[in-house]
């Protein structure tokens, strides 16, 4: 972004500090008054032709840009892949020990990844972690569809759940009221002056980082 002196194309449209449309002027022109403003010349459009320069406070400016910046990473959901592991012969009550917790990962926002590991012999009856998995998705039905289906890739077969629309609308709204909250409790101080930058809309981008989550049974599995 240049300012000043470093705007070296001319002529440029210029906006005064309050948004008045001057027109197209020299830039020396507009440099002078920007400088008789007590003001910095900062060409917020260089793609335009000609480019658009305006007249404003540079150090308040960057302030603001940082301010939406960090406003724009802190309204960021971040979804986490996290991992399940499973046993074909798993007993009942490691069966709703993991899958309890599967449950609380689809519920906090996240996807996992449930998968049973086959030994030895097993492999001859991959059809049992099938019934696992299957399991585990009607189990959590009401809150996780079945992104990817039960599949199998070497020694493990793998099945990716995430969050259903009911569970992201929820969240969403406690994001939404937790924001409003904030906003309540903060000092209510209201500017005169209108804001170079204005305040950003909500975002909801999705980011995937993959996070194992192995939690480990109370009682050993059966090594059958």
């Amino acid at each position: 972004m240049r300012i000043n002196n470093r705007i070296r194309v001319t002529p440029v449209r210029l906006i005064g500090p309050d948004g008045d449309q001057y027109g197209i002027i020299p830039t020396a022109e507009a440099l002078e008054r920007a400088r008789e403003m007590g003001l910095d010349l900062v060409e917020v459009s260089p793609n335009s032709r000609p480019p658009v320069c305006r007249i404003l406070d540079f150090g308040k400016y960057k302030y603001e840009l940082a301010k939406k910046d960090k406003l724009a990473k802190k309204k960021q959901h971040t979804m986490q892949m996290k991992e399940m592991r499973y046993r074909p012969k798993i007993d009942e009550h490691d069966f709703q020990f993991k899958t309890k917790h599967v449950r609380e990962f689809i519920e906090s926002g996240n996807k996992v990844k449930a998968f049973v590991m086959f030994r030895g012999r097993e492999m001859a009856h991959t059809e049992f972690g099938r019934k696992v998995l299957e399991r585990v998705a009607a189990e959590l039905i009401d809150v996780a569809v079945v992104e990817s289906p039960a599949n199998q890739e070497g020694r493990k077969m793998i099945m990716v759940l995430g969050p259903n629309a009911e569970v992201l609308k929820k969240r969403k709204k406690t994001a939404q009221e937790k924001l409003l909250q904030k906003k309540k409790s903060e000092p209510d101080v209201k500017s005169k002056e209108k804001p170079v930058v204005e305040e950003i809309d909500e975002i909801e981008d999705v980011e995937i980082v993959d996070e194992v989550e192995d939690i480990e049974e109370p009682v050993n599995d059966d090594t059958n």
